[in-house]
């Protein structure tokens, strides 16, 4: 689960209930939005077309693994894929989303992703969040050197110790990380949760890491000029 969101003010009310979970021989399959993703047109319309996607690549997955399990020693073991979509965040502007997919396909352990959309209601148009700052290089500056010095104290407090220097997992780039897009006020984007998924930073166990940063005066002077307006420094 990711806890970046707790400071991003979400509406428990804009959550959906869970979907009834499809179950076949080879593989469960769950998919769910909030409400708010569901009311403007196009981006129902893309959230229907991801669902037909990410259900097609999981039939096709599981089917493949079970035939070539029928091949060998090994038993073939239902395929888990779920994709839960949660608003991190609505402004005039921007519909800011984020998903957790699970995937478990037959191993020690499944694996979960973080992924996120923004929605340009203006426009009705889905944007990356990397698309509305300059480059990558410039967040790179302006981020990575605070996301560096918070990890590894991240890390010892989790692990109980100091973590010497980790050859494995150097400090991940911000290029590398999920961001997702929060309002303290849901007046203006004043708040950016950088996600490290599994393995990007530690190893399984450690889970992801996370951190919630405020928009400071040298990210918002980031921001592409066109977005500009829809951020605002934050506290």
């Amino acid at each position: 689960m990711h806890r970046v969101w707790s400071g991003f003010a979400i509406g428990a009310a804009l959550l959906a209930a869970p979907a009834k979970a499809e179950k076949t021989a080879e593989y469960t399959f769950a998919y769910t939005a909030p409400p708010a993703a569901t009311r403007p047109p196009g981006l129902r319309q893309w959230l229907d077309q991801d669902r037909t996607r990410f259900r097609r690549s999981v039939a096709t997955e599981a089917a493949a693994d079970r035939v070539e399990a029928g091949k060998g020693p090994y038993p073939f073991h239902r395929h888990e894929a779920t994709r839960t979509w949660k608003v991190v965040t609505e402004t005039p502007l921007l519909l800011s989303l984020s998903a957790e997919t699970y995937h478990y396909t037959g191993g020690a352990h499944g694996g979960t992703a973080i992924e996120p959309l923004v929605w340009d209601k203006a426009r009705s148009r889905r944007l990356d969040p990397r698309a509305m700052f300059v480059s990558a290089d410039v967040l790179q500056r302006v981020l990575g050197a605070r996301w560096c010095a918070w990890l590894p104290r991240e890390r010892a407090r989790r692990l109980g110790g100091a973590v010497a220097d980790d050859t494995m997992f150097p400090c991940p780039k911000i290029a590398e990380l999920t961001l997702l897009l929060g309002s303290t006020d849901r007046r203006a984007i004043d708040r950016v949760g950088l996600i490290a998924g599994q393995y990007v930073a530690g190893a399984y166990a450690e889970g992801m890491y996370e951190m919630n940063v405020p928009v400071s005066p040298e990210l918002l002077a980031a921001v592409r000029p066109e977005w500009r307006g829809a951020f605002r420094v934050g506290r």
